[in-house]
């Protein structure tokens, strides 16, 4: 029987998880489409550079990945201690580059919140930091994106209810044990620099 996520990750018992991101309707992630003729082989590096953000964006560590035709691996590991060891500041910074912030918490950080709004924002800032070490917002970045760019590229249509993310993978989360890297994430923090030399 399928477990919700919520009972699956337990970051006190493991920090450790294996994450398996699969494509849908027969979608190509990466590498020659034999069927079509099609090259896939460049959206490795939108997942690369991607995962460079991530990493500095969450306080979700990459261990180790492989990129495959259809389908993706990551091994991460949740530190949890550095989520709460961030400042508000910190996380406001970290959040703000994967979404906007309301103008609400903008005051708040330049010390001009209205009345009630201290508050708020500092529930809100409790929440992002909650959601740096979240598994499932983590992955929610990774494949909305890889999905809107392979959409944009192939040029469908979201208003298209069976085009729109077609390619948004299904996703399966395990505990895990470090294993060897298939993948070596130090090269992420420069792959932006080096994305058209990452061999598979």
């Amino acid at each position: 029987m399928t477990l919700p996520r919520s009972q699956l990750i337990c970051p006190a018992s493991t920090p450790y998880y294996h994450c398996i991101g699969r494509c849908v309707r027969r979608a190509f992630l990466c590498g020659e489409d034999t069927l079509t003729g099609k090259d896939y082989s460049h959206r490795k590096g939108w997942i690369l550079a991607r995962l460079a953000l991530l990493a500095e964006v969450f306080t979700i560590e990459l261990f180790a990945y492989a990129v495959m035709s259809n389908h993706y691996h990551l091994v991460v590991n949740i530190n949890q201690n550095k989520a709460l060891s961030l400042t508000q500041h910190e996380v406001i910074s970290r959040w703000s580059r994967l979404f906007r912030v309301p103008a609400m918490v903008e005051r708040w950080q330049q010390g001009n919140a209205q009345e009630g709004e201290t508050e708020v924002a500092e529930k809100l800032v409790a929440q992002w930091r909650q959601r740096l070490a979240d598994v499932s917002w983590y992955m929610r970045c990774l494949n909305e994106y890889i999905a809107r760019e392979a959409n944009l590229e192939d040029g469908c249509n979201a208003a298209r209810k069976d085009t729109h993310l077609k390619r948004l993978p299904q996703v399966d989360i395990h505990p895990a044990s470090p294993i060897a890297h298939t993948g070596h994430p130090p090269r992420l923090a420069v792959c932006k620099n080096e994305i058209v030399n990452f061999s598979v």
